[in-house]
Parts: structure tokens; C-alpha cells; sequence
């Protein structure tokens, strides 16, 4: 069995629990929430046992020992795609907001889709300047800031919808099956609460490895840009929040 067989399978599960979301959302059946819930969560193993596949084949070439196998853009998005099927578990498990599903899962099944339709792992040996613990320290924390900051974006995103609804004269039922405007707020203030220092911390690792590989701690690189920006503005919606103490949909334009 191939590397990618497990993740087509986590793929496919991912995307029918993304249909399950959308049938909670409408009909508030609590089947399926459930059926959601089971069906992400098989997808979660399944990945899991792919990625240990990968990652079996990859550590076949001596160099790669010990080191994640995330270089390649398939390896970027299968982990991003775990990673937001993780993140949106931890979160439905404390909160218990299921129609959130729907906002969230599409992403997790993107990825996936993406990592197993349009790209093939790379089974290479690492080029000696990515040989370095911080390999997995890095890219991993900067990954896992993004998927958790996707699921605050499905958040924000329930939000500025059923602030849209609230203020319609005509609301559909979807208002009164979405949480309300606070706690759809606090949720995702705690999100982005939780990312941002990762990201950050991901940022500085990123520097420090930099240095001791390049010489230099910043190279202007798309991906580095790109980085550095989100967290300012990740910062801003914090400062907007807890000390201008705006709250509801305004800050939340400014963290999507």
C-alpha cells in the first residue's frame, strides 16, 4: 500500500464529513453532528497511518532519519490538512458547536484534496542546508498556527453571517441554528489568542535557523513576507480586542 492511499481515503472522509456539517447546519439533526464527528475523526486515523507510511518511505534514505517529511508541497498540505481536522476536533470538543463544521471542514478537505489530486510525495534525499532539528520545529509550528488561524477564520466567518442575519428583517432559520454573536466572538478571540504566539514563536525558530543556514536571519522570501504580515495583523485584531475593547464583527473584518 502507497503513502497516498490512506490520505486519499482520509480525503474522502474529510469531504463526507464536510457534507455532514452542511446537513447539521440546515436540518439541526443531531445525527448528523454525530455521524460528522465519526466520520472526521476516522479520517484523522487514516491520515495518520499515511503519513506514517510517508514517513517510513522517507526515512529509507539515510539522510532523512529522524526529520518530518514536510519540504514538498505535498507534505505541506497533508499536515495542514491534519492539522485543521485536529485543530477543529480540539475545538468541537470543548465548545460543542457542530454547525461550526461547516465552516471549517471544506478547508481540511481542500487541502487534502489538493495534496492527494495535484501533488506526489517527494522521496529524496533532504539537501544538506535542511538537515537540521529545526526542521521539525519550524515549519511545524508555523503550520499548525495557520490551520488553527483557518478554523478562527470558518469562526469569523459564522459570525459576520448571522450579524447579517440578526440585523435582516427577514432572518432564516440559519440564525437561530448558528451560535450567538458573543460566543461566536469569544470563540474566536481565544483562537487567535492561541495562534498568534505560535506563529510568532515559529517566526523567530525560522530567523535562528536562517542564520545558522544563510547567514542571515531575513531574506524577504514570499513565504517569510507573508508570515510576518498575518501576525501583525493577528496583532491589530488583538489590540483592537483587549485594548480599544472593540468587539463583534469590526475586529473580526480585520483578522480575515
Amino acid at each position: 500500500m502507497g503513502p497516498t492511499a490512506p490520505t486519499w481515503g482520509a480525503f474522502l472522509l474529510y469531504a463526507a464529513a464536510t457534507f455532514a456539517a452542511f446537513g447539521y447546519l440546515w436540518s439541526k439533526d443531531a445525527r448528523a453532528s454525530r455521524v460528522m464527528l465519526v466520520l472526521l475523526a476516522s479520517g484523522v486515523v487514516l491520515h495518520l497511518v499515511g503519513f506514517c507510511l510517508l514517513l517510513s518511505l522517507f526515512w529509507s534514505y539515510p539522510e532523512n532519519r529522524w526529520y518530518l517529511p514536510i519540504t514538498s508541497f505535498h507534505g505541506a498540505l497533508s499536515f495542514i490538512a491534519l492539522a485543521l481536522a485536529v485543530a477543529f476536533l480540539a475545538v468541537e470538543s470543548s465548545h460543542r458547536l457542530g454547525v461550526l463544521g461547516a465552516f471549517v471542514l471544506p478547508l481540511a478537505a481542500a487541502s487534502a484534496g489538493a495534496a492527494v489530486m495535484w501533488t506526489e510525495p517527494v522521496l529524496a534525499p533532504l539537501d544538506e542546508r535542511l538537515r537540521s532539528y529545526w526542521l521539525n520545529i519550524h515549519p511545524v509550528l508555523l503550520m499548525t498556527a495557520y490551520a488553527v488561524m483557518a478554523n478562527g477564520f470558518g469562526v469569523g466567518l459564522a459570525l459576520l453571517l448571522q450579524e447579517r442575519q440578526i440585523k435582516s428583517r427577514k432572518p432564516s432559520e440559519l440564525c437561530y441554528r448558528l451560535p450567538s454573536l458573543d460566543e461566536l466572538d469569544g470563540l474566536v478571540g481565544r483562537i487567535v489568542a492561541f495562534a498568534l504566539p505560535v506563529l510568532v514563536l515559529g517566526l523567530l525558530v525560522g530567523m535562528v535557523w536562517s542564520h545558522h543556514a544563510w547567514g542571515r536571519i531575513w531574506s524577504w522570501e514570499p513565504k517569510q513576507t507573508l508570515g510576518a504580515l498575518t501576525a501583525v495583523v493577528y496583532g491589530v485584531y488583538l489590540w483592537l480586542r483587549h485594548v480599544r475593547g472593540l468587539r463583534g464583527p469590526k475586529p473580526v473584518y480585520v483578522s480575515m
